[in-house]
């Protein structure tokens, strides 16, 4: 895909940045910095990846590796999840499990567990397998799926109402800079990537 393609994905027209309350119908920076949302990558990194995605979704899981290569490779992207569960009622469980995760510091471990697990419509049980062998403590984690289950709700509801003001259509979509884009692979993410950080030397993203 080259840099002209990219454009065309652009946010708003004559490739708009992002701007709070306007094109996108919601407030990017609650988007970009929800203090609940499990982030990774480098916490001060000049370009902000948000991934709204699905565990039951195998477009996700087919460009997660990809993705998490080139953060790794880059060293300068921040990596905002987005737990978007859309597709099963598994899904939902899924997301819950991993967010009660983020309390004990293993939201990643649970998220690449689950993102492992090949295939569509993964039962709950099978997530429940995958997580118990991920090595995370499920005795805290059970715990904190109690204690903090207003707190992974209303987050869960917060991404579904961003997600539906944004207008996407469906999983993975990535913010990346001012782009919204669906599956990318290794090259694809690291073009959007180079083109980001030429909007952003033109001082047109908000990170």
């Amino acid at each position: 895909m080259d840099r002209r393609q990219f454009c065309q994905l652009a946010i708003g027209a004559g490739a708009a940045p992002f701007v709070a309350g306007a094109a996108w119908g919601s407030d990017i920076k609650a988007i970009l910095h929800d203090p609940e949302a499990p982030e990774a990558g480098n916490p001060k990194g000049d370009v902000t990846i948000v991934d709204f995605s699905d565990y039951n979704c195998p477009f996700c899981k087919k460009a997660e590796p990809d993705l998490i290569r080139v953060i790794k490779e880059d060293g300068k992207v921040r990596l905002v999840y987005k737990d978007w569960p859309i597709l099963t009622e598994a899904s939902v469980y899924g997301a819950k499990l991993a967010l009660a995760a983020k309390y004990q510091g293993k939201y990643d471990v649970v998220h690449h567990a689950l993102m492992s697990i090949p295939g569509a419509k993964i039962p709950q049980s099978k997530m429940l397998e995958a997580v118990q062998a991920s090595g995370v403590d499920m005795d805290r984690l059970n715990a904190d799926l109690t204690a903090h289950a207003a707190q992974i709700s209303a987050l869960l509801q917060r991404n579904m109402e961003q997600a539906n003001a944004l207008g996407l259509q469906g999983t993975p979509t990535y913010l990346i800079g001012p782009f919204k884009t669906m599956t990318l692979n290794y090259a694809g993410f690291k073009e959007a990537l180079a083109e980001a950080r030429r909007r952003q030397a033109a001082g047109n993203i908000i990170k």
